[in-house]
């Protein structure tokens, strides 16, 4: 049977998409945003732009995949759910995540992570990292320990801002949040190490230029040699020591994938801040997940499924403003895809994720703040969705992150409320939320309920 290429973008539209997609794409930072850029992106919602030029692909060349020139480099479009279910289930048996692109931004500090390691390693890493991170288990076993941390570390930024003068701002929120990340990955000792998370957003600054920059082996070694001295140390009830005392194969690379947990782990903050900012625009929501933490002492031992309407908040935070703006892999044999269409190996394939998470002509709330989409089933078997990935490649610290979010936000929101004091045009019904947001601008007054 002979083969059919994927429809092919025309010279204008590769134009368009160049203009609308990859250049706001790459300029937001891929691996740290770039805040200034972040605010442009946000003024002009680019992703309506990108979204819309998507759309309109579709429209004239059909739901199948469409490629697209790129010098010396295949690419190839997905604009179909069927697509994107083929693209992660088939993850990693044809579809490789160690994208070219990917893999030369994350070897920047990641030089060992599972997501960009070689074929024949990375099964061993795979499993390491699902083991340390309790993939599948009905909770973590950190999940006591972690909660009164992350309690507390959101007591404190609550105290700082009832006792100051000024709104709670993203910078504020993110010190608090990293001081978290630190103490759950690291330990309680690297609560206030400030140095290695400016090692590691220096290296990922660096990411962002993907191939076209090499990485800086003195700063790089310095953060992984950082990392490697928490592992040593094994503070109790951190997953540096949980790496320390799992056992592994040869090639596991045990302290080389936390990296890709602090990395990830910021992205968390981003989606949490952007929650609240959720919540302080939908007082129906807000009222819901107050009764949700008042069924639940302070001190309440930590559980799985403990505060599942503030976890669909943050999942919907995800959804709504993907921290991944795009999910990439390479194809490692002939892919066939749901239209029939073929494409050869070593083709580059794109899964923007504002496109499909915001796409109206397969879901109804597509711009809506719709948190009960994830408890009540809507979202569930729906492979276009994918703020943790999907299939075999799916992120197995979606528990964790999703515990952490939840457990910090509930910790604000106990005895108070959100009032989004910025932006002026608040994230409120009846308008459309906006597919882009700059959460740098974002500022809060917390008030007694």
């Amino acid at each position: 049977m002979q083969q059919r290429p994927p429809a092919r973008a025309s010279v204008l539209e590769t134009l368009l998409l160049g203009v609308t997609v990859l250049i706001p794409t790459l300029a937001q930072g891929a691996i740290l945003r770039r805040p200034r850029m972040v605010r442009l992106a946000a003024r002009f919602d680019t992703n309506r732009s990108a979204n819309r030029t998507l759309a309109n692909l579709r429209r004239r060349h059909g739901a199948g995949p469409v490629s697209i020139t790129v010098p010396g480099r295949r690419v190839v479009l997905l604009l179909s759910p069927q697509d994107a279910r083929h693209l992660f289930s088939a993850t990693p048996a044809s579809l490789t995540p160690a994208n070219r692109e990917k893999a030369g931004g994350l070897r920047h500090f990641e030089p060992d992570g599972v997501l960009i390691s070689p074929t024949e390693v990375r099964p061993e890493r795979r499993a390491f990292n699902e083991a340390v991170l309790d993939w599948g288990a009905p909770a973590h076993r950190l999940f006591p320990a972690l909660a009164p941390r992350i309690r507390a570390e959101a007591q404190a930024l609550l105290t700082r801002h009832l006792d100051s003068d000024r709104p709670l701002g993203w910078d504020d929120f993110s010190a608090a949040f990293w001081r978290v990340i630190r103490r759950v990955v690291l330990g309680d000792t690297a609560r206030d190490d400030h140095r290695i998370t400016e090692l590691l957003a220096a290296l990922r600054a660096d990411a962002n230029w993907l191939n076209l920059l090499r990485p800086k082996e003195r700063t790089r070694e310095a953060f992984l040699a950082g990392v490697r001295a928490y592992v040593e140390r094994a503070e109790p009830d951190s997953l540096a020591a949980l790496v320390a005392a799992t056992p592994c194969a040869e090639g596991a690379e045990p302290a080389g994938q936390i990296p890709h947990w602090l990395f990830a782990y910021d992205a968390a903050a981003i989606a949490t801040y952007s929650a609240l900012a959720l919540l302080a625009g939908h007082p129906e929501h807000t009222d819901r997940v107050h009764t949700e933490i008042d069924g639940t002492e302070p001190d309440q031992p930590a559980t799985a499924d403990a505060l599942p309407l503030l976890r669909a908040c943050v999942l919907e935070s995800l959804r709504l403003w993907p921290t991944s703006l795009a999910i990439l892999r390479d194809t490692t044999a002939e892919t066939t895809w749901h239209n029939g269409t073929t494409t050869p190996a070593g083709t580059g394939i794109v899964f923007s994720s504002s496109f499909f998470h915001r796409d109206a002509q397969h879901l109804p709330y597509a711009d809506e703040f719709e948190p009960d989409a994830w408890l009540d089933g809507r979202n569930q078997g729906n492979w276009a969705l994918a703020p943790f990935s999907h299939g075999p490649a799916k992120c197995p610290g979606q528990d964790l992150v999703l515990f952490t979010a939840a457990t910090f936000l509930s910790a604000l929101l106990r005895d108070h409320r959100a009032l989004l004091l910025l932006p002026r045009r608040p994230l409120v019904p009846p308008a459309p939320l906006p597919h882009t947001i700059d959460h740098t601008a974002l500022r809060f007054a917390l008030t007694p309920k």
